[in-house]
């Protein structure tokens, strides 16, 4: 069952959220998606993230992390193994790669292979020049002052 969202009156009442509206559009188009391998997605601090994936019987050479804008890309391929022929086969090694969307601003700070659970931390970090500030109000006197002392000094430098 899919139901189609309208999100034409959101756009009324946001501005830069256009990317946010296109993720849900596309993500509610998608078809359910392969469960495998497992994850974890925790939140370790305000500002910190750890992803935890499940991929017993891979080695660190046989996984690949990728950091791209917005986007995280982890994918897994087993070399081919000649142990014998196998009876019964339980243990899942087929290839995969599972992606992750990250907002602006996340970065990947590490990542462990332990135990055959692959760790990965995420930081949130704000550039200083976006985050909140307090912007002084000046009265109008205060404005025209400032520019006639711009003005004189301006006289002086041309004389």
């Amino acid at each position: 069952m899919r139901t189609a969202y309208d999100f034409s009156p959101l756009y009324r009442s946001s501005i830069g959220f256009d990317r946010v509206f296109d993720m849900l559009e596309n993500a509610s188009r998608t078809p359910s998606v392969d469960n495998w391998p497992p994850y974890d997605i925790t939140r370790t601090g305000e500002d910190a993230y750890r992803i935890t994936m499940a991929v017993a019987g891979f080695g660190q050479d046989e996984l690949s992390i990728v950091h791209e804008p917005n986007l995280l890309v982890v994918s897994g391929e087993r070399a081919a193994d000649d142990n014998g022929e196998y009876l019964h086969r339980g243990i899942a090694g087929r290839p995969f790669e599972r992606r992750f969307e990250l907002a602006d601003h996340v970065r990947v700070t590490g990542a462990s292979l332990v135990n055959g659970l692959l760790t990965i931390d995420l930081q949130r970090e704000i550039p200083e020049e976006m985050k909140p500030r307090k912007i002084e109000i000046g009265s109008d006197k205060a404005e025209r002052r400032i520019e006639t002392k711009t003005v004189k000094a301006a006289e002086k430098q041309a004389a």
